[in-house]
């Protein structure tokens, strides 16, 4: 059991976990030394579950609920850690830490505890004031550095501002649509070597003189610099009505890098405020068109290091849910 973690190198983990034969027993010995460390006390504790967690990835949970234990950062720069399901919801202890002039330690207040199906004791989710005591240990906190199948579509928002007349239907692609992609996808079935694809939403908004963005899509998808971007707008309008409109010259995609090692991929798309003075069933359409096109080339540029992966599987999952959502929105507004 104590082998698992004499492995730093992912690779070198994955190759010991599947080479042991017993599987069923080792699942269910790692599964009961997760549970302990999940209601970790300190920094070590706490890479345990990681180690732990990332060798259950390897060779799957069984009966029991998938997590991810992952490292992130409060507003602050504080560290945090969590473990989360595949639909984002937290389980067991989280933690916002404290970093003293010789490590890092939880604190009462910063410590919470969600419930979890898994959890024996069938402990009350504890937000916030979850006991905790000052341990202070200087060693790295460590993520999680593999991945549970889940939904690999996550659509987010460049910011929260955008036209009223939008307000409906982008409240809908986060309420409704992405739950039932959420639910709805096949992840199991892509492959391995994707975790996430975002694409992330930015949208034209004036709520004020002062607070304003207005995008123009350039005609060529070639990518623009800042500094092309600057001089082609200068050529479209004049000083005083980029000034008054908040004109910013964008491409419709803006195609970030897929890491390997993340597996994860950012995609943002521009929304020009001729969107948001369509209808709201036409704004479906637009928005689906541009969440369709994001995907397909972005599987075009995957496909070139990661052939193994299902694009094909994932595009034609994602286009039957994102049109049953318009369908259905369309009923509830009709």
């Amino acid at each position: 059991m104590t082998d698992i973690f004499d492995f730093e190198n992912l690779d070198e983990l994955e190759r010991y976990m599947l080479g042991q034969s017993n599987v069923n027993e080792l699942r269910g010995n790692l599964f009961n030394q997760f549970v302990e460390y999940a209601d970790y006390k300190n920094v070590e504790e706490w890479n345990k579950a990681v180690r732990i967690s990332e060798s259950l990835a390897i060779i799957g949970w069984g009966d029991h609920e998938p997590l991810e234990a992952l490292r992130g950062m409060f507003f602050n720069g504080n560290p945090m850690t969590y473990f989360l399901n595949k639909f984002g919801e937290p389980r067991f202890v989280d933690a916002i830490w404290s970093k003293r002039k010789n490590g890092y330690t939880m604190e009462q207040g910063r410590t919470s505890y969600h419930s979890s199906p898994d959890d024996l004791n069938l402990e009350e989710t504890i937000l916030s004031d979850y006991p905790a005591k000052e341990d202070i240990q200087d060693i790295k906190l460590k993520s999680q550095r593999n991945w549970i199948p889940k939904n690999p579509v996550w659509i987010e928002r460049d910011i929260s501002n955008c036209y009223e007349n939008s307000k409906e239907v982008i409240d809908s692609v986060k309420n409704d649509l992405q739950l039932e992609l959420n639910k709805q996808m096949r992840p199991e079935q892509y492959g391995r070597d994707v975790d996430r694809i975002i694409l992330s939403c930015a949208f034209s908004f004036f709520d004020n003189d002062h607070c304003k963005s207005n995008y123009i899509i350039a005609e060529s998808d070639r990518k623009l610099s800042s500094k092309k971007a600057w001089t082609e707008l200068h050529k479209m309008f004049s000083k005083k009505e980029i000034n008054e409109n908040g004109y910013y010259l964008r491409n419709r995609y803006d195609f970030g890098p897929f890491r390997s090692d993340t597996g994860k991929v950012t995609t943002t798309i521009h929304f020009d405020k001729e969107f948001s003075e369509l209808s709201h069933e036409e704004q479906r359409i637009k928005i689906s068109e541009y969440f369709i096109t994001a995907l397909t080339k972005i599987g075009e540029r995957i496909r070139k290091r990661k052939p193994s992966y299902d694009f094909d599987l994932l595009l034609n999952d994602f286009q039957e849910i994102i049109t049953k959502w318009k369908e259905k929105q369309q009923l509830i507004n009709s």
